[in-house]
This record gives C-alpha cells, sequence and structure tokens, in this order.
C-alpha cells in the first residue's frame, strides 16, 4: 500500500502546460525521491514490527491449560502408546518444547514458580501447605498482572493448589475461582463404603493431623461411566460456558480474557470412566526398564514409597509386583486419554466461538511422574521423568503450525513470555522475576535464550540442578553449607537417558563447568512458615 501511493503521489498533475516540461520534469524527480524515501521508512517500520501486538487491535485472549501430574506420555512426544489425539492436534498448530522442565516437582510450589515467575528457591516456597501471602503478601501473579492491564482473570479446577493446608490464592483472579474435586471416586467399595480416605482428607483439608487414622482410597477404578461424572469433565464443561461467555464480552466489550483451567488426571487416583481404559492394551503399555537407584548416586537423592503408599492395593512392606505395576501404568494412561479429551472439548470450542485467531494457548504439565523407573512412583525427585514437561504454545500470528525446539525452558519463563505475547510490560516483582521470555524461540525455534534450566527438591537437604541439552548436575546441601560438604551427582542423558550411574567422580571436566553455573544462582531461601 505504501509503494501504491508513493507511485500516486509522483503522478504528473494534470493541466500542466507544455512548455513547463523541464521544469516538471525536475519537479517529478524531487518528489519521487522523497516519495520513495517515506516508502522505504514505512516499509522498514512494518518489517521492524512484524509479530508484535497491534496497538490498533484487541489484545490477545490467554488460555492457560495446566495438566496435574502429566509427563510427555503423549502422541506428538512420540509416545507409541498414548491415545492422545487432541493436545496431538493443539501440538500441530504451534510450537512443542521438547526440552521443558518445571522448577520444583510437586503440585503447589510448581504452580506457585508458573504464577510468580520466581524459583522456589528465591521465594521459600517449597511446601504443599505453604500460603503465598504469609510469605509474599504483596506479590503480583501472573493473572494479576493481566488484570492491571484490563483482562478479565478467571479460574477453573486445579491452578493453585488447595489442600494440605493450602488454600490456594482467591486475590489473584477477577472473579472467584470455580473449584473441583481432586481426588473423586464412584465406586462405593474404592472408598472402603464412603468413607473418607487419607487422600481425600489432605485435599479438602480434613483431618490433616489425623492422616495415618483413614482408610486408603482405591489407586485406580473403572466404572462406566460420563466424563463429568468426574471433576475434570464438570471443569471441561464449564470451561466451555465461560468460553462462550467471554466470546461474547469480547464481542460487546472489548474485553481479553486470561482464562486458567486445571485438570486433575493424571494426577492418582486414576479413576476415570472404562472407556478411557478400552483404548489401551494393558500389554503393550511400556514397563519401566530400569527399576534400581543410580548406582554412586547420595542416599538422599532416591525415593521409595511416599505418596504411592496412601492408595490400596500398593504394598506397603515389599516392592510392588508385575501385574500391579501393570495395572497402575494402565491407570496413567488411560488417566491421560480422559484429561486430553476434555481439553478436546475446551479447544472445539475456541475454535466454534471464532476465538482461535486472537487467543493464545499453552498447554502445561505441573511436573513430570516416576512410573516404576529407577523404582520410583509418582514425583518428588530431581529425577529426569520427575522434571520433565510437556509445554506446547499455539500463539497467533508468531509461531509456526507443526514446530519443535530444543531450547531449554523452564515454568518461570511463561510469566514473561505471556505477557509479552499479550503486548504488557514485562512483569517486575515485587517477588524476584527468574523467568525469561520464550517469544524469540517461538518466533523461531533455533533461537536460544538460555543454555541451561535449573530446579530444585528439598529433602533433608536441599537438592538443587543444573538441567543442559545432555547433562544434569545436582548438588545436595543444607541450605548456606559449605561447599565442601555438597555431595553431587552427574547424569549423561546421551550414553545414560535411564540414570543407571552417578558420573560425578568419572567426569571432573563436566562437573566442574555445571558447577560454575550453579555458582551463579544466589544461596536459597529458607522455607517459608
Amino acid at each position: 500500500m505504501a509503494v501504491k501511493l508513493a507511485i500516486s503521489l509522483c503522478q504528473p498533475m494534470p493541466g500542466m502546460l507544455i512548455d513547463m516540461k523541464f521544469e516538471l520534469r525536475k519537479w517529478d524527480w524531487v518528489v519521487c525521491t522523497a516519495c520513495f524515501a517515506v516508502t522505504f521508512l514505512v516499509a522498514a517500520v512494518q518489517v521492524a514490527s512484524a509479530g508484535l501486538p497491534d496497538e490498533t487491535q484487541s489484545p490477545s485472549n490467554v488460555l492457560l491449560i495446566l495438566v496435574d501430574d502429566l509427563k510427555p506420555t503423549l502422541g506428538c512426544y512420540g509416545d507409541p502408546a498414548a491415545k492422545t489425539p487432541h493436545i496431538d492436534e493443539l501440538a500441530g498448530r504451534g510450537m512443542r518444547f521438547d526440552l521443558a522442565y518445571c522448577n520444583q516437582a510437586v503440585c503447589a510450589p510448581s504452580r506457585f514458580t508458573l504464577m510468580l515467575g520466581s524459583h522456589s528457591t528465591s521465594t521459600g516456597l517449597y511446601g504443599l501447605g505453604n500460603h503465598l501471602r504469609k510469605a509474599l503478601p504483596n506479590a503480583k501473579t501472573m493473572p494479576q498482572h493481566f488484570a492491571d492491564h484490563g483482562y478479565r482473570t478467571e479460574s477453573l479446577g486445579k491452578v493453585f493448589h488447595v489442600g494440605h493446608g493450602n488454600l490456594g490464592d482467591p486475590q489473584s483472579f477477577s472473579v472467584p475461582h470455580f473449584g473441583e474435586k481432586v481426588i473423586e471416586y464412584l465406586v462405593p467399595e474404592s472408598t472402603e463404603g464412603g468413607q473418607l480416605t487419607r487422600e481425600e482428607a489432605y485435599f479438602t483439608n480434613q483431618m490433616l493431623g489425623e492422616i495415618r487414622s483413614l482408610p486408603r482410597g482405591a489407586a485406580f477404578e473403572s466404572p462406566v461411566a460420563e466424563d463429568d461424572q468426574y471433576a475434570d469433565g464438570r471443569v471441561a464443561d464449564e470451561a466451555v460456558r465461560r468460553l462462550e461467555q467471554a466470546a461474547q464480552r469480547r464481542e460487546s466489550e472489548k474485553t481479553p480474557f486470561f482464562m486458567v483451567v486445571g485438570f486433575a488426571r493424571p494426577h492418582l487416583p486414576f479413576s476415570v470412566p472404562k472407556k478411557y481404559w478400552d483404548l489401551h492394551d494393558p500389554d503393550k503399555l511400556p514397563m519401566p526398564q530400569f527399576e534400581e537407584l543410580p548406582s554412586g548416586a547420595p542416599q538422599v537423592a532416591g525415593k521409595r514409597g511416599g505418596e504411592i503408599n496412601n492408595y490400596k492395593p500398593v504394598p506397603t512392606d515389599h516392592p510392588i509386583d508385575a501385574d500391579l505395576k501393570r495395572k497402575l501404568i494402565h491407570g496413567y494412561y488411560a488417566s491421560a486419554s480422559y484429561v486430553d479429551a476434555q481439553i478436546g472439548k475446551l479447544i472445539g470450542a475456541v475454535d466454534r466461538l471464532g476465538l482461535a485467531e486472537d487467543t493464545v494457548i499453552v498447554l502445561w504439565g505441573d511436573h513430570g511422574f516416576h512410573l516404576g523407573d529407577l523404582g520410583i512412583w509418582t514425583k518428588h525427585t530431581n529425577y529426569e521423568q520427575a522434571n520433565r514437561i510437556p509445554l506446547l504454545v499455539v500463539a497467533p500470528g508468531v509461531t509456526r503450525p507443526d514446530t519443535a525446539t530444543r531450547q531449554l525452558a523452564t515454568s518461570v519463563d511463561l510469566y514473561p513470555t505471556l505477557a509479552e505475547l499479550a503486548g504488557l510490560p514485562a512483569p517486575a516483582g515485587p517477588q524476584p522475576i527468574d523467568g525469561v521470555s520464550l517469544v524469540p524461540v517461538l518466533k523461531s525455534p533455533e533461537a536460544r535464550v538460555r543454555d541451561h534450566a535449573y530446579h530444585c527438591y528439598p529433602k533433608r537437604k536441599m537438592g538443587r540442578a543444573i538441567r543442559t541439552d545432555r547433562y544434569r548436575l545436582v548438588e545436595w546441601n543444607r541450605i548456606g553449607g559449605p561447599v565442601s560438604k555438597s555431595e553431587w551427582e552427574l547424569y549423561d542423558y546421551q550414553s545414560d537417558p535411564l540414570e543407571q550411574k552417578n558420573l560425578a567422580a568419572d567426569r571432573p571436566d563436566v562437573l566442574s563447568r555445571l558447577q560454575a553455573i550453579l555458582a551463579t544462582y544466589p544461596t536459597p531461601v529458607r522455607r517459608a512458615k
């Protein structure tokens, strides 16, 4: 259009006298030179602003989908056993991060890192029962940042962790949270006839001092049931209604939305309708390949039992047998298929309502999940299976369809990334902002904004980790302890993807290089009250 304007300006004016032809030609040359200078300036501005939000248009909506305990057991991540067509289709619309990691492999702290853009070692929010506003009363969470810039913000399902004494963070959103169950059963035998089970008590903040006196609930059930008889189905249905309302507001009031929808499965118990179990042949599901702790690893790094022991028929005094392992793995894959169907309802609504062209969609797993690898079940470690997560980003006008990147990404990066995609100012706290924007990578999969990921897990000692594209270094030490007292783990995922051997004593050059990176991080903050 700028070129057409320049050409039109350079046309001779009608009615010119013939004897002024020579002067007119000189004038034409001056005008054309000026016009094309303006043209090239306009074109340069257009090129420079390509891919950035247009201030004349309404801001992008944001749909942030959170999935509890979801590791990359997805078709789009190359898992042949997965039945996840809707998530796979979503991946085909945008960018898949192949090396994405949580910042701490447990529900509440991981969600704090996402919403604050801060490492748990920067805030002291390491526990399931930590209260955000007690530790950081003036923190500005991601939804609050969006609300400050005219967004209607709302949340449904499992967003902040509620349970274990934690009440979430109601003030983060513009409207009251739509809460639902995390632990749910339909079969009476699963709860010994309807009794309050241990994990139900934890997640509803009941009898927290008497958990061991309560019965264990079933680790799985598979009744003939409709999707909405379980919580995730109800969350999906309500989210569709909220999207319909948001589309109407978008049309009448131009109000953009920031909506967070959290799903509980595949968190235990693996309670989903039978039709999702029937999608999978248990004999074709992958079984753990290596079930011992890594040789040479510090004792503090390993795990046996834990959360899994709150479910029956998991034995508490001897290893899980092969049949039960297969049943648990079957339940996990069935649960992933169930949540995939619920996510499909959301994406279908986005398309039906004409929201796809101006809605950024992110799918994020809060942490990974051990399925018997290293002999470990669930999460709560610094190992690969507990920390690697799925991360999919669809940003209209920025991402290209069906792209993937090996850029290392972490949960804290999403806050600055989504702010930039929406054209908002970069988050500035007052809490520490540890994340970096991934927008350059979304535009070009080969771009790099960091060369490692950082995560932690506190046990009797603090475990801090650096993950590069090939190695993981873990340091175990008490907070503030001298480096001379540190215990180290080093794993090479090129030669040892199953983490069979701690190589800290065998690779001093790699150890030293990664220790230097870890040393750039500040001393971890002590546990928040």
